[in-house]
């Protein structure tokens, strides 16, 4: 199969105009001539191996950045977008959104908030409870939506954030025992770390300065919750100046983003970027050997791995979801050519549902999107014990996966067929985008095919895609 070709004009503008160069001069730099780089900037023409070549020597620029960023994210989410009912005629090429994503992203992303606006709206109107009387009922994203599109935009890797935690991880020796590091710097701030028998994880008393700390968690997670207080007394000017320039519209997404940030901080801690990055590589991502080393939970390990994205130390990417028991996502992001739907549940075929059947359980999958590109899947059930009888405990299934591609650098695809194309099963975003024609746990129709119904004739589904 023939590599893709690599459009990346957005991004050739953007190192241009980073290092302040005119076309002339940048062409000169690359080998090109003008109308060459002209054309490349905006997307006639693929980037070719000579500039790529002359990118990374030249400017020392990480090539694997040429082909990351908002792209694939705008174009799944626009085609998701697209595929409701409210738009009634065909669904623009792929070739059309692809420009449109690359060319015009900010048009991409106007496109998507005013769909996120009308959904809000329409969500409302269903409500008259909601809807009737209220001052607050018009349409605006949610606070949640608008922080889960931050990070998801941003690629789920914040640099400044990152780089102050892995620096108190590795100062003064606090790296291999940085629960002691967490509460000597509260204590330097002067705030006492209590353990008391508590149902909240965690809670801050800033009158008292007093971080009570439940004994009924995990050990993991008390450390977790001293370093997400540690970011929020240490380190909160740089949580604001992150927020600043994010410029959220509500002051409940500021809040909420102000917590992720902190969440943030905390992992990024507890797993410090370069030797984190260092110890998955030599353990092949064995995930219980990396919990073990670094006093953190196979679901915090998940989510750490899917967000070493560092420009110039990248790792593998990643995907990691996180889905309830009825199937909804409630944490997604994807470093990867693999997007998840905006709304709804993630495909029924995918093994991070069968993870509820086998607890315990490392599940592995080899999979393939309806794009043609494989995967492999780990999937695994995690519960959230409250500490005391009576008390309900949250189940939840986490999936991690990369592009097969990867696979000799993961030690749970040891053993697996990923040579046989028959080995990898089938899997989609949305049954509403999805292009299978026959899946036998479709749950709607795909909007972009025509049906026929025959009624002398019943197989799994009562119609037939075309």
């Amino acid at each position: 199969m023939a590599a893709p070709k690599l459009y990346a004009g957005a991004k050739l503008r953007e190192v241009r105009t980073r290092i302040g160069l005119t076309q002339k001069d940048f062409a000169a730099k690359l080998g090109v001539s003008l109308p060459y780089l002209n054309q490349m900037e905006n997307n006639n023409r693929p980037v070719s191996t000579s500039v790529v070549l002359s990118l990374a020597q030249e400017f020392g620029l990480d090539v694997t950045e040429l082909s990351s960023g908002d792209g694939e994210r705008l174009v799944s989410d626009m085609r998701e977008a697209l595929a409701d009912p409210v738009f009634s005629g065909d669904m623009p090429p792929m070739a059309d959104l692809r420009l449109a994503a690359s060319n015009a992203p900010a048009l991409a992303h106007a496109f998507l908030e005013l769909h996120r606006s009308y959904r809000q709206t329409h969500e409302r109107l269903a409500s008259l409870d909601e809807a009737l009387g209220r001052e607050d009922a018009r349409a605006r994203p949610s606070p949640w939506e608008e922080v889960r599109d931050f990070f998801h935009y941003c690629d789920n890797y914040i640099d400044a954030v990152d780089r102050a935690a892995e620096h108190f991880a590795t100062a003064e020796g606090r790296h291999g025992n940085i629960r002691v590091g967490a509460v000597s710097a509260l204590s330097n701030a002067g705030v006492k770390v209590a353990f008391d028998d508590i149902d909240t994880l965690r809670r801050y008393d800033s009158a008292a300065k007093v971080l009570h700390i439940s004994t009924r968690a995990a050990h993991e997670s008390q450390t977790f919750q001293m370093l997400l207080q540690v970011a929020l007394i240490r380190q909160n000017a740089l949580l604001e100046a992150t927020l600043d320039l994010a410029r959220f519209q509500t002051n409940e997404a500021r809040a909420i983003a102000k917590i992720g940030l902190a969440n943030y901080f905390a992992g990024a801690t507890l797993m410090p970027y370069g030797p984190f990055l260092q110890a998955a590589q030599d353990t092949r991502h064995d995930l219980e050997r990396l919990a073990t080393s670094f006093g953190a939970s196979i679901e915090q390990v998940c989510h750490r791995l899917s967000t070493l994205q560092r420009p110039g130390a990248k790792g593998i990417p990643f995907f990691f979801v996180r889905v309830d028991q009825a199937g909804t996502i409630t944490k997604r992001h994807s470093a990867t050519r693999l997007q998840f739907a905006r709304f709804g549940g993630a495909c029924p075929l995918w093994n991070v549902h069968r993870a509820f059947e086998q607890p315990g359980q490392f599940l592995r999958q080899l999979a393939e999107t309806p794009d043609g590109v494989r995967y492999v899947s780990l999937a695994r059930d995690v519960s959230k014990a409250a500490g005391r009888f009576g008390a309900p405990t949250r189940r939840y299934a986490i999936a991690l996966g990369c592009e097969v591609k990867h696979a000799p650098n993961l030690v749970y695809a040891d053993g697996m067929d990923v040579g046989r194309a028959e080995a990898f099963e089938p899997i989609g975003i949305s049954c509403r985008i999805c292009e299978r024609k026959t899946c036998h746990q479709r749950s709607v129709p795909p909007l972009e095919r025509q049906l026929s119904v025959d009624p002398d004739t019943r197989d799994v589904l009562p119609y037939a895609v075309n």
